[in-house]
């Protein structure tokens, strides 16, 4: 080996030495950083039991309360306050006037209130058979649901918008994506996405579309967002047993008897009987294999119920009448009984909640809330 070939080789074991040395050295600080990012306890309002900082006890997301005169927090809708501008018609009475006819009787999947609308020009009239094949491979947008209407002209001329059926020629199309729901706002890449494959089935059917503005879609995305979190309310209510521990099989016969209907994950629903659709439902509290319950849990989603069918009041004389059949006690979630007074006064709060989503064109129960609380 000559001394050339020596050197080249210690110069190589010191490169690779060299390497795994700052691998190494790498490797220790990335661990004391992270060590240093979770050392330090942190406070999870989920997780603690008891008072909070400020002495104030902690609430159950199921009631979201008011302090009683014993100083017992108690079910409660609250104050709702929707910050959202008058322009957009979210949460104003003033907007109210101008739709005090109200109807969903015609209501389209497409709504201007809630849906960015995209109108799609069309080159010539097509037939639904042409342009729904590619109409139903855009469905969704992230997880904000995409609807279309078409232009339909009449043996007189007149015109109006439709769903997009079989059987049917459109002039014009209109695209509808929600602007938001119970989890976000429409956001620039689900915005991004919705044009790109919009342009994608335009291009296929021969339609042009005009693309609004993207600053302006997802303002008042978020402004729809604010609305639905500030009437985001679900109300619960609670049997404790007064006795023994209640058997799952004695209480699944008791609960089909009251009128429920057991559903896959556990949870039993209290249908409405006319439209089928959900008022309220209930929880055992307990895993699917468990033999007994000690509580019950029924729960009001307060802006998907409609103001007559007065969800609430069911609610209350069905939970009224469980505890008759299963010898329980009405309670809060702080296991504080609750007595026809108070539960009066939960009433007239819920009552001024429809009053409030009706002044802002959204009632509770009613197309629209479905959509955006669903």
């Amino acid at each position: 080996m000559t001394d050339l070939q020596a050197s080249l080789i210690g110069i190589g074991v010191a490169i690779v030495v060299g390497v795994i040395a700052y691998n190494k050295w790498q490797e220790y600080r990335a661990k004391k950083h992270v060590e240093r990012a979770f050392s330090d306890p942190v406070d999870d309002v989920l997780m603690k039991t008891g008072t909070t900082e400020t002495g104030t006890q902690r609430q159950e997301p199921v009631l979201d309360g008011f302090a009683a005169p014993d100083g017992k927090r108690e079910p409660s809708l609250g104050e709702t306050e929707t910050a959202v501008p008058q322009e957009d018609g979210f949460a104003t009475e003033k907007n109210s006037q101008d739709n005090a006819g109200f109807s969903e009787k015609d209501e389209l999947p497409v709504d201007e209130l809630i849906d960015c609308e995209i109108l799609l020009s069309l080159e010539e009239p097509a037939r639904s058979e042409k342009i729904l094949p590619q109409l139903q491979t855009l469905r969704y947008t992230g997880n904000k649901p995409v609807h279309f209407v078409g232009l339909v002209e009449d043996e007189q001329g007149q015109t109006s918008w439709q769903p997009v059926v079989p059987g049917k020629t459109y002039v014009q199309l209109k695209a509808g994506v929600q602007l938001a729901n119970r989890t976000s706002a429409l956001n620039e890449i689900e915005f991004s996405e919705l044009l790109m494959r919009l342009r994608q089935v335009a291009d296929v059917i021969g339609a042009e579309p005009d693309i609004p503005e993207m600053g302006e879609v997802t303002e008042k995305a978020k402004q729809l967002f604010q609305f639905v979190a500030d009437h985001d309310a679900k109300l619960g209510i609670s049997i404790r047993s007064n006795g023994a521990p209640w058997q799952v099989a004695t209480l699944n016969a008791a609960l089909e008897k009251q009128g429920f209907e057991s559903r896959p994950d556990g949870l039993f629903v209290m249908k409405d009987r006319d439209n089928g659709l959900a008022l309220f439902t209930l929880s055992t509290n307990e895993l699917p294999a468990s033999e007994i319950a000690t509580r019950l849990t029924l729960l009001l989603d307060v802006p998907c119920v409609a103001p007559e069918k007065d969800g609430f009041s069911q609610m209350i004389q069905c939970a009224k009448a469980l505890c008759v059949r299963l010898d329980g006690s009405l309670i809060d979630d702080g296991n504080q009984l609750l007595n026809d007074a108070f539960l009066e006064e939960i009433g007239d709060q819920v009552k001024d909640f429809y009053k409030e989503m009706h002044a802002c064109t959204i009632p509770a129960g009613s197309v629209r809330a479905l959509r955006l609380f669903n």
